[in-house]
């Protein structure tokens, strides 16, 4: 599949914003990560890009992605990319354990994006500047991002075997490449 038509699948199924900005976000740290990793950058950025589509349809669990899965296949997306989207799903790890490299970046970066974002959008100067210390601190208010569970983003690190510190500086700086697309420059 070509980026136009994943991006065509989410103005399909995405209507909110702030959630087409989310997904933008996790596919520009997932190609970041495939460059960096040496892996097929298309492949991994269809999963950033895709893996929360059919979040604004179905956000219940395990609705969320297991319909989004069966449309990817209906629509001939490859068995890698609809496990590795399933597999995103802590709830479906009994069925989709997080095995590959693919599937462990995705998980390792979908909520920390969130969360890099969310710091971003309280500062005067969004990405710009953002360094890991300021993302843990705001880890430490609980009523910031309180959505967001903070063990899992230290999970998906740890799953990934990098440093947590490494892993979000890496994350912010892929979001700053891409901050004029997300709408988070100054």
């Amino acid at each position: 599949m070509s980026r136009e038509a994943d991006l065509e699948l989410m103005h399909e199924y995405v209507q909110d914003p702030g959630l087409r900005r989310h997904m933008l976000a996790v596919e520009a740290v997932m190609r970041a990560y495939a460059e960096k990793l040496d892996e097929d950058v298309e492949t991994w950025g269809t999963v950033g890009l895709l893996h929360d589509f059919d979040y604004e349809r179905w956000p219940n669990p395990p609705d969320h992605p297991l319909k989004g899965a069966e449309i990817l296949r209906e629509r001939g997306y490859s068995d890698s990319v609809i496990y590795a989207i399933l597999s995103h799903a802590d709830y479906l790890q009994d069925l989709y354990p997080r095995r590959s490299l693919l599937d462990k970046t995705l998980y390792a970066c979908d909520e920390l994006c969130g969360f890099i974002i969310a710091c971003a959008l309280v500062r005067p100067t969004r990405l710009d500047g953002l360094k890991t210390k300021s993302v843990k601190k705001k880890m430490k208010q609980a009523s910031f991002a309180a959505a967001v569970p903070r063990e899992d983003l230290y999970r998906g690190a740890e799953e990934l075997d990098v440093d947590f510190d490494e892993h979000s500086q890496f994350c912010i700086d892929a979001l700053n490449h891409a901050a004029d697309q997300l709408g988070l420059t100054q």
